[in-house]
């Protein structure tokens, strides 16, 4: 069996990367994951790099090793942000020569794409609220809204990170007294098993404590937003404004506002439908967008990557529907499910 007909799909996030190998029929025939895709700390060949033996893998497991190149790849990538970035990466990945034909967009895409009907004019907007925040949408025609979402600089606030970071913040402001009262003084560093944030700082300057575990504390937020805490459920309150606000946005600039459109909503914030945020952003979009309809996505990002190989092929409604199968999405054309 050769490559002829097959397509990789790649999705590289921040803390993960999920490559498959699909057959033009919808059925996958190989599967890697490994860690993030960061360009920006580690240049743009380095960052490749880390794909590299994810497609090995991928074409291993499908007995497809050394065959050569396949037809397309959709890789849909973290930190492709600005087009300059896109440019750069698509150039690195096309030197790779995995693929006859290489396509490239931000991550954002790839969930918009998981989230929308596989038949019709694919119209709708995106806004991933996981590590970091961002939001996508298509319009009639093809035209897009993005945003560059590099943090700060580019007016983000918020996603799981940024979450962790203010409950920290505000944690420490006060048990310092420059700060409202909150029970996240005294939670933050319980997690950890101190006794005060005073402990919990130095551990995490002088790195007792790793970094990587910083992320715990958005869970924790969200955790104390739920027993009432006023400065907690502030925060989240935030977030859900944040959410409704780029979608709202978004369906604006691509002059959607005024028809049926799906919002998709995906990572790992927004998947785990904590009722105070979900049920908040839901009502910020039924006030600001009333013709917009949610759904919550909680496939893995790749299913819209491998989505798009079918998509660039013109494949029929069965190899959508098996493609959809692999990651329990439901029937070829249905959309997902409404969880207004």
């Amino acid at each position: 069996m050769g490559l002829t007909g097959t397509s990789l799909a790649i999705d590289a996030g921040n803390s993960k990367t999920d490559v498959a190998l699909v057959g033009a029929d919808g059925s996958v025939l190989g599967t890697a994951r490994g860690g993030g895709f960061q360009p920006p700390l580690v240049g743009a060949a380095r960052a490749v790099d880390v794909l590299a033996p994810l497609v090995d893998a991928a074409l291993a497991q499908a007995g497809l090793g050394g065959a050569g190149p396949v037809d397309r790849l959709s890789a849909f990538l973290a930190n492709a942000d600005l087009s300059a970035e896109e440019t750069v990466l698509t150039e690195e990945i096309t030197g790779r020569g995995w693929a006859r034909s290489v396509g490239i967009r931000n991550d954002t895409f790839a969930l918009l794409r998981a989230g929308l009907p596989d038949s019709g004019e694919p119209v709708g907007v995106a806004v991933v609220c996981g590590a970091g925040i961002n939001c996508a949408g298509v319009g009639h025609d093809g035209a897009t809204a993005r945003f560059p979402s590099i943090g700060r600089i580019s007016g983000d606030w918020g996603g799981g990170s940024f979450l962790a970071d203010e409950a920290l913040w505000h944690a420490a402001r006060a048990e310092d007294g420059r700060g409202e009262a909150t029970e996240l003084a005294r939670a933050v560093p319980a997690h950890f098993g101190l006794s005060t944030m005073l402990e919990l700082i130095e551990a995490l300057h002088l790195h007792a404590i790793p970094e990587r575990r910083r992320h715990e504390l958005a869970p924790l937020l969200f955790a104390v937003a739920d027993s009432g805490d006023p400065v907690a459920r502030a925060v989240v309150a935030r977030q859900a404004e944040e959410i409704a606000l780029m979608a709202t946005v978004a369906l604006r600039r691509l002059d959607l506002l005024t028809e049926p459109t799906p919002v998709v909503l995906g990572g790992s914030v927004l998947a785990a439908r904590h009722p105070l945020l979900h049920d908040r952003v839901l009502r910020l979009l039924s006030e600001h967008a009333p013709k917009a309809v949610p759904h919550v996505v909680t496939a893995p990002p790749v299913l819209g990557a491998a989505l798009d190989t079918l998509d660039r092929r013109a494949a029929d409604e069965a190899a959508y529907a098996r493609l959809r199968g692999v990651w329990d999405q439901g029937p070829s054309g249905a959309g997902p499910r409404d969880v207004s």
